[in-house]
């Protein structure tokens, strides 16, 4: 499997760039369906806490005309004249009654008004409540005791039991303020949570509850719960509650996990909740995650074929030139690729041609500069044997043996010997900097005795080179050039110096005179004399050099150590060349520092 993808170019493109888009549709993907998912939450709690909204609104109604009612019956002067009197005048009573039985049965959501006297043993109540053991009622308020309203409990009437909620408040003398009675207004609780089920809460998965200010369930869509403590059934959600607050939380793990709603009902302090099962929310996730799953796999089948389609038509041409390379003969060019596009591609196969042209360029010039090192080594070797000198050397021998000065005869020959092994080298194109200091020194011991008391030679050079290789025979023509070209036409005494330093990572190498020097046009002509002309090149590509060419006062010298520096070295390296009349010449040149022979 890695072998097939490797292999292939538009293979790897297309896994890679399809993966690269995939991978962000299915974040893409993921992400949505997080965000869908989020939403539905947030919308149910939205939903949920409008629904509340509405029921404490519905809630807030009943309680504020209870309160009301309350108010109007505790203040009416027929109550207050029958509650202030002794005994209980019966046509007074009957007449209260009556009009408290008009104002419960205008009012659907009340199941009982009651009013119980101090002074006398008679209640007045609208509703026919049974004793039973399965019941209670709530008890007098006593002393100073203001409004308050009960937790739920049960009652008995003709159609069985029922539960309510009671506003009891005392009744006091508008007079004096003495207590005279109490008040007792019941709310049905089916009243309160009639309708709820109809509101949806969560889908219809919800559930509604009332909770009063000490944590009993007051009305609930569970009748089963109503009456209970919420500390002891569900703890988290009391704890969960923040009273006078509205908010939401979840609680529960696993299939138990639910949202939780909550919202006050400011008039009494209790609370309205609602409750939404988890569960509730997979049925729209699962939705939205069908949908979400099918437009990332089309948009993931559509890319993909987008990409092979593009990939495919991206690489042909790159195949194209792959083949051609591949069919690639040395000895013949570059096969030529016909490009059809003036894309990246299309300069790809234009840069192509281009380098098939200048391959074949190049291997012209290799050859041609193999020839022409191989030429520049020749004519190297051949000056330094060349019979002028050689005829020179030999001519001063014979005088001095005339002279029967056999030391310096048997002198002169040793340097002679040496200059020549030193320049032999055993056939290396390389060697140390201190063995071509070494042949300067035999090329200079000969000299002297040729020319004695006509010039000294300086050497300056830096220990730390002189184990470092160089191209050979590079420092003698430079030094014969100024011993002719700058010391002999001066008169008296001449100074050579010769400097090799270290200058960073390459070795300066300086060869200076204090001769007669040459004028701007003539140092004009040496300098553009170092580099042959068209002419010239070509000549010495289709002809041997010979020593039977004329040497124009040392221009072939300089240009031929110069070649020969650009051969090896490259274009860093080449002679600078610079003089002034009566100055003195200086001629000098930068080549790599080597530690071996390359």
């Amino acid at each position: 499997m890695g072998h097939w993808l490797t292999s292939s170019l538009q293979r790897k493109l297309s896994v890679v760039v399809t993966a690269s888009m995939i991978v962000p549709l299915l974040a893409l993907g993921l992400f949505a369906f997080l965000i869908s998912s989020r939403i539905t939450e947030q919308k149910t709690k939205l939903s949920g806490m409008d629904t509340l909204k509405q029921v404490e609104a519905n809630l807030r109604y009943m309680l504020q005309d209870v309160e009301t009612l309350s108010i109007f019956l505790i203040g009416e002067r027929d109550i207050q004249q029958y509650l202030s009197s002794n005994e209980d005048d019966v046509q007074e009573r009957v007449d209260i009654l009556g009009r408290m039985t008009n104002l419960a049965a205008s009012k659907k959501y009340i199941a009982n008004i009651a009013i119980y006297p101090d002074r006398f043993d008679a209640t007045l109540s609208t509703a026919t409540w049974y004793e039973s053991s399965n019941v209670s009622y709530p008890a007098a308020p006593r002393g100073d005791a203001v409004k308050a309203w009960t937790g739920i409990y049960p009652v008995q009437n003709y159609a069985g039991i029922q539960n309510v909620i009671t506003l009891v408040r005392p009744i006091r003398s508008i007079h004096d303020y003495r207590p005279i009675g109490w008040l007792a207004i019941s709310l049905d609780e089916k009243a309160i949570s009639k309708g709820w089920a109809a509101l949806g809460l969560g889908m219809g998965e919800g559930r509604l509850e009332l909770i009063g200010s000490t944590g009993e369930i007051l009305s609930s869509m569970d009748q089963s719960r109503l009456g209970q403590p919420l500390q002891k059934i569900e703890p988290e959600v009391q704890a969960l509650i923040q009273q006078g607050r509205s908010g939401t939380a979840t609680y529960g793990r696993g299939n138990e996990k639910r949202t939780l709603l909550y919202y006050p009902e400011q008039l009494t302090g209790w609370t309205l909740t609602g409750t939404v099962p988890y569960d509730q929310y997979k049925s729209e996730n699962g939705y939205i995650l069908i949908l979400t799953a099918a437009a990332v796999s089309l948009s993931a089948a559509i890319s993909a074929g987008l990409v092979w389609f593009t990939v495919r038509r991206v690489t042909r041409p790159l195949r194209v030139l792959t083949r051609h390379l591949s069919r690639m003969d040395p000895d013949r060019p570059l096969p030529l690729f016909r490009s059809e596009s003036d894309d990246e591609i299309g300069r790809l196969g234009e840069s192509y041609n281009l380098l098939g042209a200048h391959i074949e360029r190049l291997k012209k010039e290799v050859i041609r500069g193999e020839a022409r090192k191989k030429e520049a080594d020749l004519r190297a070797l051949q000056a330094q044997i060349n019979p002028h000198f050689l005829y020179n050397t030999l001519s001063s021998i014979h005088w001095i043996a005339l002279m029967s000065e056999e030391k310096r005869i048997a002198e002169m020959v040793e340097g002679l010997s040496d200059f020549l092994r030193i320049s032999l080298n055993q056939g290396r194109d390389y060697c140390p900097v201190g063995q071509e200091i070494a042949h300067i020194r035999h090329y200079v011991r000969v000299q002297s005795i040729r020319f004695p008391d006509k010039f000294a030679v300086h050497y300056i050079v830096d220990p730390a080179l002189e184990q470092r290789m160089m191209l050979k025979l590079l420092l003698q023509p430079l030094v014969e050039n100024a011993m002719i070209h700058g010391i002999q036409p001066k008169a008296g005494m001449g100074t050579i110096t010769i400097m090799i330093r270290q200058e960073q990572e390459r070795m300066n190498v300086l060869v200076l005179d204090d001769g007669a020097g040459m004028g701007r046009d003539r140092l004009e002509q040496i300098r553009s004399s170092l580099v042959p002309s068209d002419e010239e090149e070509q000549h010495y590509s289709t002809h041997h050099w010979t020593e039977s060419e004329p040497v124009k006062q040392g221009g072939y010298g300089l240009r031929n150590v110069n070649e020969r520096l650009l051969l090896h070295y490259g274009a860093e390296a080449q002679l600078e060349v610079d003089s002034r009349v009566g100055g003195g010449t200086r001629i000098s040149f930068t080549i790599p520092i080597l530690e071996v022979s390359p």
